[in-house]
């Protein structure tokens, strides 16, 4: 089980000084997000001011963007970082895609994802072994590419799994439900588990869906990157503001099956409809300390690496505090976190 961290919403300005220190902190990887940035920019940072440190997005919204405007952005983000980065997708939900980007929602969730991956594989195997170009699928036609369009292939080869799949930069998507998880296990090196869940659901639901997808594509589990990003509280503030996170997740229409599972699905009524209305301080309150256990790891410092690991064992294989990594808060306290991972 690996130690990443996730970057916190900064400036670009502040971004070197972040990957500088994850490094020297000793993770294994540093993740950006897309809520107030664009996740790529900070990559060809973290890729410049790091030697070891991989990186990724996690994730970067699929369905904003062209699958070859995103062929090419991790294509330059691996040939620059020899290979370190990782291409993390998200679908997001149907109210962002077309009131915050303003793109068309699929009809099919899955089936949009599906293409998207293989669009991006194909231009990556045109680029690497001059394969022709013709994908022609449902929502993407895409057969044109001229040697002036054509980023020629990396240098730094790829693991050998990897380029045995015609894969070459590996591939995470992230999901809260068995869809996603199933299409993670046929078809991508990695899955991004929503912070929105609790060790049952990934034993119950998620974890049996990805091994659908493997035994599909004939693969096996140790072929596929479990990482997850758990709510950790050791203090009373930290669990007040867990408690507040879990009732916004909890309140999303799709993410509903996670509470259902656990016999909530009223109250996931009923946080729908608080925020439905913009009545976000009501919400929390309705968060039980019982559902909050499930959902967040209550711990002490003293014992946080060792709960993780026992409460993520057979679960995850990279785990990423929900909490960002800020160089100077806290850094001895990471230092031994991620020695407890080595």
């Amino acid at each position: 089980m690996k130690l990443d961290a996730a970057l916190p919403p900064r400036s670009l300005n502040d971004v070197p000084a972040i990957a500088k220190a994850a490094e020297e902190i000793g993770f294994d990887a540093l993740w950006t997000q897309e809520t107030q940035h664009d996740p790529f920019l900070p990559c060809a940072l973290i890729a410049e001011h790091t030697a070891h440190l991989h990186f990724g997005t996690a994730v970067s919204v699929s369905f904003a963007r062209s699958p070859a405007n995103l062929a090419y952005t991790a294509w330059d983000l691996a040939a620059q970082s020899g290979g370190r980065f990782i291409l993390g997708l998200g679908t997001q939900v149907k109210a962002h895609i077309e009131r915050r980007f303003g793109m068309p929602w699929p009809e099919s969730v899955t089936g949009k994802l599906r293409e998207q991956i293989q669009v991006i594989r194909a231009l990556w195997d045109c680029w690497q072994n001059g394969t022709k170009l013709n994908f022609r699928g449902e929502y993407y036609k895409i057969t044109l590419m001229s040697p002036f369009f054509n980023p020629g292939a990396l240098t730094s080869p790829p693991a050998p799994l990897l380029k045995e799949r015609g894969a070459y930069i590996p591939i995470y998507i992230a999901g809260v439900n068995t869809g996603l998880a199933r299409l993670a296990g046929e078809m991508c090196e990695g899955f991004h588990a929503h912070p929105f869940n609790s060790p049952r659901y990934m034993n119950d639901v998620i974890l049996p869906a990805i091994e659908e997808g493997l035994q599909k594509s004939g693969r096996k589990r140790s072929d596929i990157t479990v990482s997850m990003t758990p709510f950790v509280a050791i203090t009373p503030e930290e669990e007040a503001f867990a408690r507040m996170q879990v009732a916004f997740y909890a309140s999303t229409p799709s993410y509903k099956s996670v509470m259902e599972l656990h016999g909530w699905g009223a109250t996931a009524g009923k946080l729908s409809g608080f925020a439905s209305k913009g009545e976000w301080a009501e919400m929390p309150m309705l968060i039980t300390d019982e559902m909050l256990a499930e959902f967040c790891l209550i711990t002490t410092q003293e014992n946080l690496a060792g709960d993780l690991k026992k409460r993520f064992d057979g679960i995850a294989d990279r785990i990423t505090l929900y909490t960002p990594f800020i160089p100077g808060e806290k850094d001895e306290w990471w230092k031994n976190l991620a020695k407890a991972f080595d």
